[in-house]
C-alpha cells in the first residue's frame, strides 16, 4: 500500500511539475492569447455557472422535500 500510495504521489508531482510546459508554446495555451477580455467572460461564466448550479440544487432539494413530506403522510394515514 505504501508503494502505490508513493508511486501515485510521484507521479502527481511529475504531472504538476510538467504541466505549465506541456500545453503552452511562447505562452500562448490551447486557448489562444489572452487578454483581459477573454479572462472577464471566463470568470464571469464561472459566476453564472455556480449560480444556476446553486438554483438548481436547491429546486431539486425542495422537490425531494415534498416527495418526502407526501411520502410520510401517506405512511402516516396508511398504516
Amino acid at each position: 500500500m505504501k508503494r502505490s500510495a508513493a508511486a501515485l504521489l510521484s507521479i502527481w508531482a511529475l504531472m504538476l511539475v510538467g504541466a505549465p510546459a506541456a500545453l503552452a508554446e511562447n505562452g500562448v495555451g490551447l486557448a489562444g492569447p489572452t487578454d483581459d477580455k477573454v479572462v472577464t467572460f471566463f470568470c464571469f461564466g464561472v459566476i453564472a455557472f455556480f449560480a444556476i448550479l446553486v438554483i438548481g440544487m436547491s429546486l431539486l432539494q425542495g422537490k425531494l422535500e415534498k416527495r418526502k413530506e407526501r411520502r410520510r403522510s401517506d405512511l402516516e394515514r396508511f398504516g
